[in-house]
C-alpha cells in the first residue's frame, strides 16, 4: 500500500495505491473516484457494538467501506470539509483523534472510543475521543491547515482548534480567566497539554464558521 496526498493545505485528497489482494477502510463517503479492479464492500469495524460506539460517541460514521483490490488499483479519497489531509504510520503506538477527524486506515488498525470523562463532554467535542492504534497506515482529515506542536511542558489550545494528539500527553479544560472572560471574551473554552508529545492543531475551528455562515443562510 502506497499513499500519496495532494491538495494541501486547502483541498486535500489522498490517493491510496493497492497492490492485488490489498485492502484499506475508509469513512463512508469519502471515496472520490477508484479504478474498476477494485472493489467496495460495506463493513462494521470491531462489530456492531464497537461501530455504534464510534457513531454515537464518536462522531464517525457507522458503516466503514472495505476497498479491496483484485488487481492493482487506487482509490482517491477526501475529507467533508475544505482543509488538510495527514498520513501517519502507525507501529505499534497510538494517536487520540477527535471526532470528525477520522478518514481512513489500514485493517489492522484498532479503531476504538475512549472516554476523557466530563472534561471533554464541555469541551464542545463531546465526551468521547477515538484512540487509533497498531500497526499500519492512518489517514485524518483537518478543516484549515495543520500546525504540529512538539510539547515539552506545557501547551494551550482553544478546544475547538485541537484535532489531534499522542497519548502521552495530559490535559484539563478550563475556561479564559473568569466566567466573565470565558462567557464574553468570545474564546470559550481551552485544553491546556501537559507532558511530553506532539499535538496537531487546526487552523480552522468548524463550529465558529458554522455560526458565521448562519446570516448568509437565512431567508
Amino acid at each position: 500500500m502506497n499513499i500519496t496526498i495532494n491538495g494541501n493545505p486547502d483541498s486535500a485528497e489522498a490517493t491510496v495505491s493497492l497492490a492485488a489482494g490489498e485492502s484499506f477502510l475508509a469513512e463512508s463517503g469519502a471515496m472520490t473516484r477508484m479504478s474498476p479492479t477494485v472493489q467496495i464492500k460495506p463493513r462494521m469495524k470491531g462489530g456492531v457494538l464497537s461501530s455504534l460506539a464510534r457513531k454515537f460517541l464518536g462522531g464517525e460514521t457507522l458503516v466503514m467501506g472495505e476497498y479491496v483490490a483484485q488487481q492493482p488499483g487506487e482509490v482517491c479519497i477526501a475529507n467533508t470539509t475544505p482543509g488538510t489531509i495527514l498520513h501517519r504510520r502507525l507501529n505499534g503506538d497510538s494517536l487520540i483523534l477527535t471526532a470528525g477527524a477520522f478518514l481512513a486506515c489500514s485493517p489492522d488498525i484498532n479503531v476504538s472510543t475512549k472516554t476523557h470523562g466530563f472534561r471533554q463532554l464541555f469541551s464542545g467535542k463531546g465526551a468521547f475521543v477515538l484512540e487509533c492504534s497498531g500497526y499500519g497506515d492512518l489517514v485524518i482529515g483537518a478543516f484549515g491547515s495543520v500546525i504540529e506542536k512538539k510539547v515539552d511542558g506545557n501547551f494551550t489550545v482553544d478546544t475547538g482548534h485541537a484535532f489531534a494528539w499522542e497519548p502521552s500527553l495530559d490535559y484539563k479544560i478550563r475556561g479564559m480567566g473568569s466566567l466573565k472572560s470565558t462567557l464574553l471574551s468570545g474564546e470559550g473554552l481551552v485544553m491546556d497539554f501537559s507532558g511530553t508529545g506532539t499535538v496537531w492543531v487546526q487552523t480552522r475551528h468548524l463550529g465558529g464558521f458554522s455560526h458565521w455562515l448562519v446570516p448568509f443562510c437565512r431567508g
